[in-house]
């Protein structure tokens, strides 16, 4: 059986109140009879209930992080820098994945309601943040996460992924693609969206150039996969001599088809960009060109705002920080002439 602070108090032979001071002001407590009330800890093996005693004041040391899919390392990038920086200032992480659900979104939120966080971050699955804005109303800080906020109702980290689009539209004109294929869904997902606006807007002012969209079902490497797949069986006169994928787990997908089916060589035949930078673009048997988002800053700035508004007298914060992304070139993508 757990021992209790009431235990404690009673082999030490002090009050329970004289235990609570040991414990949280020691100062006001004889060095004699620290000494004491710890050997009775000791004795007894009592833990101190620190989540008890935060619900007790009215909220926990924890921040909820709700992102859209647990699987996707680029979240895990994400949710390792709020970790890290939440544990400077002594809170934790608690995280949980949507799935692009919002039923089960709406179901994170509420638990971690439940559990009295401090803070939630969260990459929503829509563009409706009445459920966030109602949360915030009811003293739980919110910040959207590589998402903005259009209305600035809510402070958010994002990255400018429209830009994104353009850095990747760009990049492939350059090396000399012109029949280019945008993979990613659903466009529902403001993220798949910015970024294909971004290389609609390039390629819109280029005759000599043509956009394809595959929509996908999910940001997965199955779905990749079957566009992969389907790429392969188009004609040559019909077939995209690029591809530009919504995320790296599409663009790993649409690799592992082209390489699997023998028919089509990456980069000679078929360039190819993904997006996140995820450590796997790096490892794959064609190294991945891909748009890099900085996901450990996206994470840590996201809790640096939580923190600000969760801090006792903290005012609202409204900040809506844009990272900027960055082109990292492999071997994926190469100048069609050099094919």
């Amino acid at each position: 059986m757990t021992a209790s602070i009431r235990d404690v108090a009673r082999e030490a032979g002090v009050s329970v109140g004289t235990v609570s001071n040991v414990l949280n002001r020691p100062d006001r407590v004889a060095a004699t009879t620290i000494a004491r009330v710890h050997a009775a800890i000791e004795q007894l093996g009592f833990v101190r209930n620190d989540a008890a005693r935060q619900l007790r004041a009215g909220r926990s040391r924890s921040f909820g992080l709700v992102v859209l899919d647990t699987r996707n390392p680029f979240f895990m990038d994400v949710a390792h820098g709020a970790q890290s920086r939440a544990l400077d200032d002594g809170y934790t992480v608690l995280m949980g994945g949507s799935d692009d659900s919002s039923a089960r979104e709406s179901s994170l939120l509420e638990m971690f309601e439940e559990h009295r966080v401090a803070g939630v971050l969260i990459t929503p699955v829509h563009t409706d943040l009445a459920q966030l804005r109602k949360l915030r109303d009811s003293g739980i800080p919110v910040v959207l996460v590589d998402r903005g906020s259009s209305d600035r109702s809510l402070p958010s980290v994002s990255v400018d992924d429209v830009e994104g689009g353009r850095i990747a539209a760009r990049h492939l004109l350059e090396i000399g693609r012109t029949r280019i294929a945008f993979v990613g869904g659903p466009r529902s997902i403001e993220q798949v969206a910015d970024r294909l606006a971004g290389v609609t807007e390039v390629l819109a002012g280029q005759r000599s150039a043509a956009l394809e969209v595959f929509e996908t079902e999910a940001l997965s490497v199955l779905e990749g996969r079957r566009i992969g797949e389907e790429l392969a069986l188009l004609p040559a006169e019909s077939r995209p001599d690029a591809v530009f994928a919504a995320n790296d787990l599409l663009a790993l997908g649409v690799l592992q088809a082209l390489v699997m089916t023998g028919s089509l060589r990456v980069p000679e035949d078929i360039a190819l960009i993904g997006y996140d930078d995820i450590d796997f673009t790096h490892s794959a048997v064609v190294p991945i060109t891909s748009v890099r988002q900085p996901a450990f800053e996206i994470g840590s700035t996201a809790v640096e705002l939580l923190l600000r508004e969760a801090a006792p007298g903290g005012e609202r914060v409204r900040e809506q920080i844009v990272f900027q992304p960055e082109l990292v070139v492999r071997a994926s993508t190469r100048p069609a002439a050099e094919g």
